[in-house]
Parts: structure tokens; sequence; C-alpha cells
């Protein structure tokens, strides 16, 4: 199934956007929940309809406030390792996904588990297993402490060494440069991992691509849409999280592709009033862990602060859906 579709991209000006000190917004299409993101919290509750309060999370489900704190009111309770879950209860590790030592101290407890892993971050742990088979040196490029890069790297742990960055290239060390392979965090800016790529590539020429993309189709796709309106733009809003890498990167990427300013906000109370001094182009996305709910509350605020044009800029249209673990799946008859 494709995942995304490039569609023609026109930014125009209507004739009352024209005028001179018209508002509009530009609002990025694609935007807020990928197929993995909303694979995981269905996953949360369909497990809370089928076996009832409390259900156990492993970490976030997926890096978002607003989803945490909504699902931890209907019962979920959110820990940070498996021996903080009663033996025996139910855990839903997050779709960041696990290193199988996390799989191994939940069996050791007797713990019933539910894994709402991205299949796109699923495939990065399999790549990882398969060429630390064939004794490859695995280059990791993600971010230090990101709960993605734990579980990766935990998969073949002899094998990774993670590269935070193009400035962490030159610590990197290999057994032998000609079996060396870079993977990544789905997650990542897709400019500064080929930068980065480009920089080990220097170091060492004959190194290997992934077998296919690492950054998954959500995060480029609304990467993709912030470039093409960020040019447009006074101001760039994002809707996400602190703690959610896509959504941080979201707002890195406006900014170096033109825009004027731009910020993260979890909700629209955050958008302070100054930050629209001036402005006539306002640019809206959302990271791929956020509810559309949330970026209707932005475009309620900004309407009341005149900009009550809303102008659709569409780079791809996503297709793709996960089914649900199989254990939270209809039996078949």
């Amino acid at each position: 199934m494709t995942s995304a579709i490039p569609l023609n991209v026109g930014i125009t000006r209507s004739a009352s956007a024209a005028d001179a000190g018209a508002k509009r917004v530009l609002l990025a299409e694609p935007r807020g929940y990928c197929a993995g993101v909303d694979r995981a919290v269905e996953t949360v509750e369909k497990a809370l309809e089928q076996h009832g309060a409390p259900i156990y999370v492993r970490k976030e489900i997926v890096h978002n406030r607003h989803v945490v704190e909504t699902l931890r009111e209907r019962g979920v309770i959110f820990v940070d390792e498996t021996d903080e879950v009663p033996e025996g209860a139910l855990v839903v590790f997050s779709a960041h996904g696990v290193a199988p030592t996390v799989h191994e101290t939940a069996a050791e407890r007797n713990l019933r588990t539910i894994d709402a892993t991205c299949p796109l971050v699923t495939k990065v742990h399999q790549e990882a297993k398969r060429f630390a088979r064939d004794d490859y040196d695995i280059l990791l490029i993600g971010h230090e402490g990101h709960e993605e890069v734990e579980g990766t790297a935990g998969e073949a742990p002899q094998h990774v060494q993670l590269v935070d960055g193009p400035d962490s290239v030159d610590r990197v060390t290999v057994r032998d440069p000609a079996k060396v392979i870079w993977l990544s965090q789905t997650t990542l800016s897709v400019d500064e991992t080929m930068e980065t790529v480009e920089r080990l590539r220097q170091r060492f020429p004959t190194l290997q691509d992934p077998p296919s993309d690492d950054i998954c189709y959500a995060t480029s796709n609304r990467q993709t849409a912030v470039k093409a309106m960020a040019p447009e733009c006074d101001l760039v809003i994002v809707v996400g999280s602190r703690n959610s890498s896509n959504s941080v990167r979201l707002v890195e990427v406006a900014l170096g592709a033109g825009a004027r300013a731009a910020y993260l906000v979890d909700y629209a109370r955050e958008i302070g009033p100054a930050w629209l001094d001036g402005v006539r182009t306002v640019g809206v996305t959302s990271g791929a862990s956020v509810p559309e709910i949330l970026v209707t509350g932005v475009l309620d605020l900004l309407a009341e602060h005149g900009f009550g044009e809303v102008q659709p800029v569409t780079t791809a249209n996503e297709t793709l859906v996960f089914a649900l673990p199989r254990e939270l799946r209809p039996a078949r008859r």
C-alpha cells in the first residue's frame, strides 16, 4: 500500500488576502497522527475496553502530553520500567519499541504483554539484528536517551554505536571500515540525517545504506509540507510536545526553510499574543503524535485574532494503515 502520493503545491493569495493588512493561515497537510501513532493509541483504548482499568503502559504510549493525560484519566498507569507493574498484570509497550531485555524481564514477572511498537520501528530492529548477525558495525544515527534508540540498540548492543548528529562523527570508531552500515531513528530531520551520513561517508567511503529508508514516511512528509509553506510565513506554530522528536524537528525545519519565527506548543493557550504582532501569514502544523482537536484549538484562537482565512498546503496524501496487535484483533470465524 502506498503511504504518500505526491501532490502539486501552489500557495496563492485570494483577493482578500492580497489586500494590505489581510491575515491568513497556511495549514500543512499532512500533519498530526501517523499510522503508527494511531495504531498505538487505539491499542491502549481497545485494551481498556477488553480488559478494563487499570492498564499499564511502559513509558508514554506516544510522546504527546494531551494523549497521555487523557488516557491516564481513563485508568491507564504509565510506568518507567516493567518492575513497577504488579506480577501477572497487563502491560502495553509503547510505539517507540523496546529492547529484548524488556521482553525478558516482563516474562520473568509473568506479565501479560501487548506490543504497540510501530511496524516501521520494528523494521529498523530487524535490520539491526540482521546486520549484527553478519558481524557489521552498525552506526545508529539518533538522539541519545530517546526510547526508540534504546530499543534499537538493545537488539545488538555489541554491534551498535550511537551517532548523535554530524558533530559526533569524528568520535566514531569501527573494527573494519569495509563492514559498516548506518541505520537511523525514524523521527529525525531528514536534512540533518543526510548531513550526518555524508560526514560518515567521508570517513568510511564504503559505508552501506539501510535496505530501505529508516526515517518514516510520516516524519518526512510533515517536514516536506513545512518546507513548502515556511518561506511564506512570518510565524509557524507547531503543535506538539517537547519530548516529541519529530515535533521538535518541525520547528527546526521551519526556521531552516525561511520562516521568520517558529514555536512549539502543546495547547492554543500557550501561544503568546506578542507572537502575532505584525504577523500577516501564520503556518500551522502538528507532530505525528498530535490529535487534530489540538490543531482545531489553535485555528480557533488565530481566528479570534483575525486569522480567519485558512489555506491548506498539501504535499502528500497518506493512506497507510497498520493492523492492531494480534491480541486485540477480532477472532476469525
